[in-house]
């Protein structure tokens, strides 16, 4: 694809009348293009892993249910009895934590620290509470206590099982999804407002054929899904490795992070959490066979003083592993619940050491966790993951209707294979100066707190540069050869 075909043509969708001198049109429709051809592709296979991840719960219910469910054939044992049980199936690991059957025909998750198996993973030993035998065991991930199938969508979703190095393509597609979102938004509402009465705005025209179909179709899905996708751009920042401690930094310096109960007896330090569901459960710290022994036969008399302060349902109870450290209880994270209360208990005394209630947690940090929920696809049971999906699937619809545009704007009268052309170079010049000085502070500003952002910015402009340098540079000797043509003509 040579650089003069790539500059050759205007705009993709000509206005029926001239623009004004002074219009932000140009530049948004140049960055909207450059963002759209060169970042796209990381944004679809992002739509797809989420899209993936968004039903992961459901399919992992499906796949795992001889785990998770079991025919009820009696009275659950005490608590204490099944982490017993599930001790001698891996009498070489220590216990770390419990999530007692919430229902009857579920399971007791027993969980136990295993350094074989990575970093926020623990081994779950599923037992039948009725007869505290096990039914199977499995690795489990994160907060969410997901499941394998669950934890490989979950990372190819988030890093392409490539580790730390993958997640810059995660990243890179959260950084710019909003951005071309808005860009999106302003050019669908500009070409509407100039060509009113011929130009529809949230309604698909059937008629239209060709590159007007896609272009339609493009627009019309694209801002029925906006704000899902904005959503969707700043919750995932926060997973995100170079954005995502920028977001950590400012919600430490408003108070805006995920309150967490005091764990140290004869503390009153608070703590603070943030459970994003990628990770978490990462202590370190020597286990005392004894203590382990002691806080296990406690169990069932620290839920029911949990119980009896309002903490209940699906409950994870912690198993302290040394001395001085209380038992945390907290109602785990379970569709159509808005709250989760956490509460910690000296199990060897039965005193409450510290108690956190949802209803006394800043909004911020509410409207974190609800977010969070939101994007795994878990607040709402399957009414969310369906929404996730259909959702990804629009997405993925927008930008393979964005590529068909690009290529049917493709010369067609010349010789070999050639790609559609951008809108014309200039867009600067047709903002005032002073707007053009804000938007370099803006931009500055963004680029900052989301790195990768500010970085590919900087090399789409450079690029930009340079194409724009070549082909002044083949113009300028395209002419002269005719000057001299011309010359020698005469």
């Amino acid at each position: 694809m040579s650089t003069p075909e790539l500059e050759r043509v205007a705009d993709p969708s000509p206005p029926t009348r001239p623009t004004s001198p002074r219009s932000w049109r140009p530049l948004i429709l140049r960055l909207h293009f450059y963002a759209g051809i060169l970042i796209a592709p990381f944004i679809l296979i992002a739509t797809i892993s989420g899209g993936l991840y968004a039903v992961a719960p459901t399919i992992e219910q499906l796949m795992y249910r001889d785990y998770l469910h079991v025919d009820p054939t009696g009275p659950a044992v005490p608590v204490a009895d099944q982490i017993r049980a599930a001790q001698a199936e891996q009498p070489e690991l220590t216990v770390a934590a419990v999530r007692p059957a919430a229902d009857p025909g579920d399971t007791t998750r027993v969980m136990f620290t295993d350094p074989g198996l990575g970093e926020s993973k623990r081994l779950a030993v599923f037992v039948d509470p009725s007869t505290a035998t096990s039914v199977g065991e499995l690795p489990v991930y994160g907060s969410s206590s997901a499941l394998p199938v669950r934890t490989w969508i979950s990372e190819l979703h988030r890093h392409l099982h490539l580790g730390e190095p993958g997640r810059l393509y995660s990243e890179l597609a959260a950084s710019w999804l909003w951005v071309i979102a808005l860009g999106g938004l302003y050019l669908w509402f500009e070409r509407y407002r100039r060509n009113r009465g011929r130009a529809t705005l949230f309604t698909f025209d059937r008629k239209s054929k060709g590159r007007n179909r896609s272009l339609n179709w493009h627009g019309v899905a694209g801002i029925w899904i906006a704000v899902g996708l904005i959503f969707l751009s700043a919750t995932g920042l926060t997973w995100s490795t170079y954005a995502g401690e920028n977001v950590t930094d400012v919600r430490s310096a408003l108070s805006w992070t995920t309150p967490a109960v005091t764990t140290t007896i004869g503390s009153s330090d608070a703590a603070t959490t943030d459970h994003s569901g990628h990770g978490g459960h990462s202590m370190d710290m020597s286990a005392d066979a004894s203590t382990v022994d002691s806080n296990v036969g406690r169990i069932d008399s620290v839920l029911d003083i949990a119980k009896a302060n309002g903490v209940d349902g699906a409950l994870e109870a912690s198993i302290p592993a040394s001395d001085g450290v209380a038992s945390v209880v907290a109602e785990t994270r379970q569709p159509w619940v808005m709250s989760n209360n956490s509460i910690s208990i000296d199990g060897s005394s039965g005193t409450v050491i510290d108690t956190q209630y949802f209803s006394d947690w800043p909004l911020a940090a509410k409207l974190s966790a609800w977010g969070i929920q939101l994007h795994m696809g878990t607040l709402f049971g399957v009414a969310n993951q369906l929404a996730l999906l259909a959702l990804a699937i629009a997405l993925a619809s927008v930008i393979v209707r964005g590529y068909m545009m690009w290529w049917k704007r493709r010369p067609t009268r010349v010789t070999g294979l050639t790609m559609g052309r951008p809108p014309l170079r200039g867009g600067i010049r047709r903002i005032s100066p002073i707007a053009a000085v804000a938007l370099t502070v803006v931009a500055v500003g963004v680029g900052w707190f989301v790195p990768l952002l500010g970085l590919s910015l900087v090399a789409f402009l450079a690029v930009d540069v340079v194409l724009g340098s070549i082909r002044r540079t083949r113009t300028r000797s395209a002419n002269s050869s005719a000057s001299q043509h011309e010359s020698e003509l005469t």
